[in-house]
């Protein structure tokens, strides 16, 4: 018999055994975190590589986002740049959270990385990445805007060996935890990454002891091919030929001329070229990307489009070439400022992505979801603690409608998978009270199968002042809709002052709130798909009956009237209007 004949069912039967070995990993690193942002969040990612820094498997529950899930891997080979990894040791381990010249988004997200050996031999790789709280720089979050160059948005770490042994270098966290605000978070998350990697190493031994190393390197090498295939089939479903989109975001922080992201989509049979090149120049404020980022978007539009349940990884890339101009919004040069563009740009890439499919495959894309994750960074002095602190969120919205199916309410959205923070963890980790927080009505684009609506959250400052950092677009340019239906309301942000007064603020700025101030944040919601006056009369009945849809935009909009007692009631010209006569 061929011991290297790929076996269908041992290949089944590994597969969910690695994807378990991941699942697990991120479990134990959410269980052992400190920050809200980890610990109720969830804002972190997992992976387990070939040898050769090659992405196999990742993490496939509830946790995970696509976005981390897609730079990991240009941090992987990063950080093997530097370090032989064959020569390391057990319990070592590799930090990195710097975008040059190739790693995570923004300078958050930290990846560490390590080696996993089995009877002397390295066989694979474990990393996981997440969003620390802080990262030091010119504003708690360390994602402000006002800033151009990296320099000031916080510490950059370059490949590292930050843990060696299973012991945390002390002159190297020296430096870092003299350079952060939220210092025990900061250790208590690094030492949960920790956690997380020597969990995948555990599992992977236990499957090399009972499987043997040979077979469990062969199947990891052949998840590869088998993703290579699958995606090949589902590319070769597009229709030959060129689609062209673009779609723009709203200023920078520095001004607020729009930057425009243009793609030129190439579909050839069973691979893609994904061409960026005409896209403008980069931001002098912090919205630009690097390639790894732009490539994360590619990954995950064209899977979740094709193939929902393809194994996403390396392999899977293979058929996909993807072009970015250097010096453009999409391939910053250093030292350009890149920190929101995780929050921003990346959402406007999906936008076009999905925009240039919809003239291939109308019926599997969605219409524009809330187009922004709607970051807020709150960050000061605890009054009673007397302790730095960083509250940090991304409030989801609504998601874009498609044929057959409405949008979800109140959802995150495509490159981002985290949950919401509950009002309780908020309130007893923060000088902060949630005053409000809902659906915003109305807010839905509206079609015959309408869009999601968004969500609406007051929070008020407590004791000392805090800096307010709000990343976040949509604001003028609303979510658009596809096939005749209507664009979303889009996204606005307030502050009350204590005698009442409210001003309206932008979409992109660091400023100073003093105490007993309410920020009100109303996020987009998500465009319709095809005509409203088509839109089933029970849907549209239901909508209003939740408070979804008001009774006026049901009439007007929808064609949908409706008597005292929410019954509806269609006039002759209603009728009419829905081509019901």
């Amino acid at each position: 018999m061929n011991e290297n004949r790929i076996d269908p069912i041992t290949l089944e039967v590994m597969r969910n055994a690695f994807y378990s070995i991941a699942d697990e990993m991120i479990a134990a690193l959410i269980r052992s975190s400190y920050s809200t942002n980890i610990k109720d969040r969830r804002d972190t990612s997992g992976a387990i590589y070939t040898g050769a820094g090659e992405v196999v498997v990742v993490a496939q529950s509830e946790i995970g986002t696509p976005l981390h899930l897609g730079t990991m891997h240009s941090a992987v080979q990063s950080a093997m740049a530097v370090y032989p990894f064959d020569e390391l040791e057990s319990g070592d381990a590799v930090a990195v959270n710097s975008p040059y010249p190739a790693g995570p988004g923004h300078l958050n997200d930290l990846c560490l990385i390590s080696p996993i050996f089995f009877e002397g031999k390295m066989i694979a790789i474990t990393a996981n990445q997440a969003h620390h709280v802080d990262m030091g720089g010119f504003a708690p979050g360390s994602m402000p805007f006002g800033v151009t160059e990296i320099f000031q948005e916080g510490l950059q770490i370059p490949p590292i060996r930050l843990f060696r042994k299973g012991k945390i270098e002390p002159e190297l966290w020296a430096i870092i935890e003299q350079n952060v605000r939220a210092r025990v978070e900061m250790s208590g998350d690094l030492h949960a990454q920790l956690a997380a990697n020597n969990v995948g190493e555990r599992r992977l031994t236990e499957l090399s002891r009972k499987y043997g190393v040979e077979t469990v390197e062969r199947y990891l090498d052949e998840m590869l091919n088998y993703s290579e295939r699958r995606m090949r089939a589902a590319l070769a479903t597009i229709p030959l030929g060129v689609y062209k989109a673009e779609d723009s975001i709203e200023g920078d922080g520095i001004t607020d001329n729009a930057f425009t992201i243009r793609l030129t989509l190439e579909a050839n049979g069973d691979n893609v070229r994904a061409d960026f090149t005409a896209s403008d120049d980069a931001s002098q404020g912090p919205l630009n990307c690097r390639w790894p980022s732009v490539a994360a978007c590619v990954y995950y539009v064209l899977k979740a489009c094709l193939d929902p349940e393809l194994p996403p990884n390396a392999g899977a890339y293979r058929p996909i070439d993807i072009s970015v101009r250097e010096g453009s919004i999409l391939s910053a040069v250093y030292p350009n400022a890149v920190c929101n563009a995780n929050i921003i740009t990346t959402q406007r890439i999906v936008d076009v992505l999905l925009l240039a499919l919809s003239q291939a495959l109308p019926e599997k894309v969605q219409a524009a979801s809330s187009g922004t994750m709607n970051l807020l960074n709150i960050g000061g002095i605890h009054p009673v603690k007397d302790i730095y602190y960083n509250y940090i969120e991304t409030y989801g919205g609504g998601q874009g409608a498609m044929v057959g199916a409405d949008g979800m309410d109140a959802v995150q959205n495509h490159m981002t998978n985290t949950r919401n923070a509950p009002v309780e963890s908020i309130e007893v980790a923060y000088p902060l009270v949630v005053e409000s927080y809902g659906l915003v009505p109305d807010s839905e684009g509206p079609g015959e199968y309408r869009g999601g609506v968004g969500i609406q959250r007051s929070v008020r400052v407590v004791g000392n002042p805090v800096q307010l950092t709000l990343s976040s677009d949509r604001a003028k340019t609303p979510p658009w809709g596809l096939f005749g239906g209507y664009p979303a309301k889009p996204s606005r942000f307030r502050v009350k002052n204590p005698d009442g007064n409210i001003q309206n603020l932008g979409s992109k700025f660091t400023t100073r709130i003093a105490a007993d101030h309410v920020m009100m944040t109303e996020t987009p919601g998500g465009g319709g798909w095809g005509d409203p006056l088509q839109r089933n009369t029970e849907a549209v009945a239901d909508d209003v009956r939740e408070g979804l849809v008001s009774l006026d935009r049901a009439r007007k909009v929808y064609g949908v009237v409706f008597d005292g007692n929410l019954n509806v009631e269609v006039s002759e010209t209603e009728k009419v209007r829905r081509g019901k006569m």
